[in-house]
Order: structure tokens, then C-alpha cells, then sequence
């Protein structure tokens, strides 16, 4: 389950944070980058993942800990 919450100082030890614009999302860990930005309504397609100030694919699994920033990605013709 994913919960959506307001800011919070340190993410807890047993799960993993996940901002995008003003949101927060909470995950629990063991999980791919593209499965929680499924589990947050987002698309993965439309969607980075930056963790510790690198981009990363959605194959990442997650840690305990982790803090993502979710980018959403700009497209056009």
C-alpha cells in the first residue's frame, strides 16, 4: 500500500520516500523503481528517478532508506 503524507524530516529505516513535485509517497523496500512509480498512479514511461543526486533506471530495487525524486520527463514534437 502506498501511503501519501505530508513532509516528514528522515524517511523511517523500513521504507523508502518517494517526492514528486509537492507529493510524498511512502514504499516499502524490495521493490523496482518502475514498480513503486506504478504504486504512486504515476506512469513509468512519463516518469525519472533520481536517487542520491543520480538518475537511475527502472530496474533499481529499492532500498530501506532510499529517498527518490521523481522528475516527470517533457515531450513533444
Amino acid at each position: 500500500m502506498v501511503e501519501q503524507q505530508q513532509r516528514r524530516s528522515t524517511p523511517a529505516e523500513d521504507e523508502v520516500i518517494l517526492t514528486y513535485r509537492r507529493k510524498t509517497f511512502t514504499v516499502a523496500p524490495g521493490m523496482t523503481v518502475r514498480d513503486a512509480i506504478t504504486r504512486c498512479g504515476l506512469s513509468p514511461e512519463a516518469t525519472l528517478a533520481v536517487i542520491d543526486g543520480e538518475l537511475v533506471t527502472d530496474e533499481v530495487v529499492l532500498q530501506a532508506g532510499d529517498r527518490v525524486k521523481l522528475l516527470a520527463t517533457i515531450s513533444g514534437g
